[in-house]
Parts: C-alpha cells; sequence; structure tokens
C-alpha cells in the first residue's frame, strides 16, 4: 500500500524559539519539513523533530544571501510547498552609529532581502496552484520607531507592511498571507543582538515561544490577516497606533538603550 503524500511545510529560522515551535507544530499536524536557520543547531531541530514521524530535512546555511536562500530553494528542488513560514531574523542593539555596517547589514539582509526573495519563490509557485499558506513573523516592534534598535525596527516594520500589501494581491486567489506580530518573547534573540543590559533584555517576564507560534500558527490556519500574540502586547499595538511617533521614540528608547536594564 503507498502512503498517502504528507504536505510539506517550509520553516526558516528554525533551529529554536519560535521557528522551532512552529515546525513543531506542523510536524504535529502531519506536515514533512524542510528546516533551515544559519546556525548549526538547525541539525539537533532535525532530531527532535524527527519523532513525530514526517520527513524532515535541513539546511544551515546564510539566509541573508541570495545563494544561501538558492540553496534552500534547491532543497525543496520543486516539491509542493503547502506551507512556508518565513521565521529567520536577527536583531542589533545599541545606536545605529556606533553598530558595525556589516551587523547591521546582516539584520536588513535577513530580515527583509533573504526573506522577500524566498517568499517570491515559493509564493509563485503557490499562486499558480491556487492555494497555500504564508506566515511571516513580523513584530510590534515595527509598530514603533526603534530607538537604539532603529535598524532592526525598520526591517520589521517593512514586513508588517509587505504582509499585508502582498496578503491584498493575492486576495482573490486561494494563497493567504498571515504576519505573526509578537512583542518580547523568550529565545535567544536579546543574547545575540547584544541586549541583555537593556531594560526590554532583562524583564523576566518575557512571552513563552511555544504561546507565541501557537497563536501565530492558528491565525495562519484560519486564514487571517496578523496576529499580535498575548493581552499586554494587543494593548500595546493599540496604544501604538495613536500615540505621536517622537513619544513612541522616547518610550523605546527607555526599554532598549544599553544600561537602561540597570536603572
Amino acid at each position: 500500500m503507498i502512503d498517502a503524500i504528507r504536505p510539506l511545510a517550509v520553516v526558516t529560522g528554525a533551529s529554536s524559539g519560535i521557528g522551532y515551535e512552529l515546525a513543531r507544530l506542523a510536524a504535529e499536524d502531519g506536515y514533512d519539513l524542510v528546516i533551515a536557520a544559519d546556525e548549526p543547531a538547525i541539525v539537533e531541530a532535525q532530531s527532535g523533530l524527527e519523532q513525530y514521524g514526517g520527513r524532515v530535512e535541513s539546511l544551515q546555511v546564510d539566509l541573508s544571501t541570495i545563494e544561501g536562500v538558492d540553496q534552500l530553494i534547491a532543497l525543496i528542488g520543486g516539491r509542493q510547498v503547502d506551507v512556508l513560514m518565513a521565521n529567520a531574523g536577527r536583531g542589533l542593539g545599541h545606536g545605529f552609529l556606533d553598530q558595525d555596517w556589516a551587523e547591521a547589514r546582516f539584520v536588513i539582509d535577513t530580515n527583509v532581502t533573504g526573506t522577500v526573495y524566498l517568499i517570491q519563490n515559493v509564493a509563485r509557485d503557490m499562486r499558480d496552484r491556487d492555494r497555500g499558506r504564508i506566515l511571516i513573523t513580523g513584530s510590534i516592534a515595527g509598530l514603533m520607531p526603534g530607538s537604539f534598535q532603529a535598524v532592526y525596527n525598520g526591517s520589521k516594520a517593512f514586513l508588517d507592511s509587505f504582509s499585508f500589501a502582498l496578503r491584498n494581491e493575492l486576495k482573490d486567489t486561494n494563497v493567504t498571507v498571515s504576519c505573526l506580530m509578537p512583542g518580547p518573547t523568550d529565545t535567544a534573540f536579546f543574547a545575540r543582538a547584544d541586549m541583555l543590559d537593556t531594560k526590554v533584555g532583562a524583564d523576566p517576564n518575557k512571552a513563552d515561544p511555544a504561546d507565541v507560534a501557537l497563536a501565530g500558527y492558528r491565525a495562519m490556519n484560519k486564514g487571517e490577516g496578523d496576529v499580535v500574540a498575548g493581552f499586554k502586547n494587543k494593548l500595546q499595538a493599540a496604544i501604538a497606533a495613536v500615540t505621536p511617533q517622537s513619544v513612541l521614540a522616547q518610550q523605546h528608547r527607555k526599554m532598549a538603550e544599553p544600561g537602561s536594564g540597570d536603572l
């Protein structure tokens, strides 16, 4: 007897945190997986996800480059992608003028360039088949000017906006685009961004990545346009919509300025 063909989910940034939890949810739902990240831990993630019985293929690759994304596309190998969860992202703290340009560009290229290049390649096939779901991990950070996190917040503002534009372009198809907008989440993000000495980095009450992923995964399956995970973050997003940008920038400064975690 030939086994039924399992649907395929592609998840980036899946070595840990929200990305791993998204991949786990898909695996539990019977998807085969192609997962990618720029860390060796993606191999361990593959081992953890194989327990759910599906086929899991992993790739350690630099998704900030066109060449890296092309490697991921080659691994997909023309197979039908039923779900794309574009979660790969990087952050960077400190004042913009004090940042190393190579590190700032890495954030932009990972969060923006690599992400939209991958989406274009996968979503074209979805449109041709008139079927598919896309979940983009944006952030509520994209709703406010990110003092001492300017490049990151700017990149997430792009993704938040991009997701709604693409969703509208595909509104007459059966391809859905959803945007997950988390707040501060208990992942390795703040350590990687050198923000552990900030108020937001030192906050012990960050969201559980499993809860954040579940909110995004459910919204994607319902075809919803966006989801802000957590009541506190929903309130913050609502306030941001009616607060002057200069005030938001000052509020963000209090959270993200180096040393603010000691105040």
